[in-house]
């Protein structure tokens, strides 16, 4: 059974959910990252995937009040990203409550340092988010395409020990357009003792079942529940 990760995103304080990653393409659904939390630990799903929207800008964490009052949360599971690059950065988030800290930009940017962070925190604490536009990483909050091949990044990666892997297809992000199955399927196959999760496109029930069918362990559930696409009533039957 695939896992379902609810997704919320912070700028200001507030929910908020973005298109194709574009800040002036944002829409507000809660004053509350806390209560949308609690809503989802409520209903079973207890890993909850927050990226700090504003920490994504200034490139250090911005929300870290937030993380501690929904890490508090009985049960909750926080993986959280945004801004996490420098050391100091992580030790800030896992001390506010994270479970799990995601790092983009810098991963692709200094994999070898990414490395070292796996090997000192633990491959079970560290995610690489690994977003792409036609294969290839997008960092910097997708504003720049590298020549870098996400295969590669992830061999790279693999040396280190990394096991886990949140890829994100840009083009499809907050579409409602349907995942990349390909994409992961071949990601699977390449790496088989990695862990990935999908993200981006999902629009309706349908979309989480092709994944599972496709054997994906996981994935990123974000605007299709915000917009009333999918409702947690169906998700906890789908789960």
């Amino acid at each position: 059974m695939i896992q379902i990760i609810p997704a919320i995103d912070i700028i200001g304080g507030r929910c908020v959910r973005l298109s194709q990653g574009d800040y002036d393409r944002m829409s507000v659904y809660s004053s509350s990252p806390v209560e949308m939390a609690r809503s989802f630990v409520d209903a079973g799903f207890n890993r909850i995937h927050m990226v700090d929207l504003d920490g994504a800008k200034a490139s250090s964490p911005r929300n870290l009040a937030t993380l501690e009052q929904v890490a508090a949360l009985p049960g909750a599971q926080i993986e959280w990203g945004g801004g996490l690059k420098s050391e100091e950065a992580l030790r800030e988030v896992f001390n506010a409550g994270a479970s799990y800290a995601v790092v983009g930009s810098l991963a692709a940017k200094q994999p070898d340092l990414m490395g070292t962070w796996i090997e000192e925190f633990g491959a079970d604490k560290m995610v690489l988010g690994a977003d792409v536009r036609g294969g290839k990483i997008s960092v910097n909050g997708w504003k720049e395409d590298m020549d870098l091949d996400i295969s590669d990044l992830i061999t790279h990666l693999r040396r280190y020990g990394l096991t886990q892997v949140i890829s994100t297809e840009i083009s499809r992000d907050g579409m409602f357009s349907g995942t990349d199955v390909p994409l992961y399927k071949r990601l699977m196959a390449e790496f088989p003792d990695v862990v990935f999760t999908a993200s981006g496109g999902i629009g309706s029930l349908q979309d989480i079942l092709d994944l599972e069918e496709a054997g994906v362990p996981r994935v990123i559930v974000g605007k299709a529940l915000y917009e009333g696409k999918i409702t947690l009533e169906q998700l906890k039957n789908l789960a």
